[in-house]
């Protein structure tokens, strides 16, 4: 057996904190990236505390109304102030009271519709058009009424699918013209049947994902090309080992380049935050939510900032605002 010398003694005594100091600086490193982003508080809603509201956003101001409050549906309706940070009442949403509806933004005005009411689903559609205050009544969606849809605007059009009629959940897609008013069914979607999806716009492009059908948590994740209008599908939600990304009833939003899926529901509700990368089609952990977990709240984003807040955790209903800055390091002081 080799004996132990001095020279052998010396390299294990500088090595021992060597390798502490390494596994320290690897600690560092997991803790920074997990706590990279930061959330601030903002203006609480002014409004009854809701969830499955619907929402859209346009240049600096963000909107919402509808939704439950626990015991009634709603037809209020906000205006949300991104710069000035407080809340004005608008005029009322002219449909049945409902929740669960959804909303996109063309052109300068916004525009909501489905839903459900407490019994039925709902095809109705409607355009805000903030400069006057006023309401529209537009062409009824024309396959079946459903809720918790999918939509998002691109090129100068509305587009809404998926969602559930109460007795099946779907996957169709359709493009509404505001020019014409005219509804346009869409083909080529090869994913699942869903309810609950999010998605968010990048460079033109749309991303889409989550949502549940049939109990089962969704993983299959898509980009849209509004130019071609065309589907690509990219890689699982669950790609990784340590992705956690899967559930229902989140929101999506993009801050430059990258987009984000935030808080939402999967046996339970969240506050995870995810951030997704379009170039490496790869996802990264944020800071969560710093409040209450939640499902179906609202998002506003006008691009460079986002704000998240209302839903719902079990039967509490949610008023609060938070505003959302992807690559500040966690301060759990704001």
């Amino acid at each position: 057996m080799r004996r132990t010398t001095k020279r052998d003694l010396h390299i294990i005594l500088y090595s021992i904190p060597l390798v502490f100091f390494l596994v320290f600086l690897a600690g560092c490193s997991s803790d920074d990236e997990e706590d990279m982003g930061n959330w601030e508080i903002r203006s609480v809603f002014d409004g009854k505390p809701r969830s499955s509201s619907a929402y859209f956003s346009i240049g600096n101001k963000g909107y919402t109304g509808t939704g439950y409050d626990g015991d009634d549906y709603r037809v209020d309706f906000w205006e949300y102030d991104m710069e000035g940070d407080y809340w004005v009442q608008k005029a009322d949403f002219p449909g049945t009271a409902r929740s669960a509806a959804t909303a996109f933004a063309v052109d300068g005005k916004g525009y909501i519709g489905s839903g459900y009411d407490g019994v039925d689903e709902l095809g109705d559609f409607y355009a805000y058009n903030p400069s006057g205050n006023t309401w529209t009544s537009i062409a009824d969606f024309p396959e079946r009424p459903r809720r918790e849809a999918l939509a998002f605007a691109a090129n100068g059009y509305g587009y809404f699918g998926t969602g559930t009629d109460g007795d099946n959940d779907r996957k169709d897609f359709w493009r509404y013209d505001p020019a014409s008013d005219t509804w346009t069914e869409l083909f080529g979607f090869g994913g699942d049947k869903r309810r609950g999806a999010t998605s968010f716009s990048i460079d033109g492009n749309v991303y889409m994902g989550t949502g549940v059908s049939n109990g089962v948590y969704l993983d299959d994740f898509w980009r849209f090309d509004p130019g071609s209008e065309s589907w690509t599908k990219l890689l699982d939600l669950d790609e990784e080992d340590d992705y956690s990304i899967i559930r229902s009833n989140g929101v999506g939003f993009s801050i430059g380049s990258y987009g984000y899926i935030a808080c939402g529901t999967a046996s339970g509700s969240l506050t995870s935050v995810w951030e997704y990368d379009p170039a490496y089609d790869t996802w990264e952990r944020k800071t969560g939510f710093e409040g209450t977990s939640r499902q179906s709240p609202v998002v506003f984003s006008n691009g460079a900032r986002a704000f998240v807040g209302l839903g719902r955790s079990g039967n509490l209903y949610l008023d609060d605002l938070k505003e959302f800055f992807p690559w500040e390091e966690y301060d759990e002081d704001d």
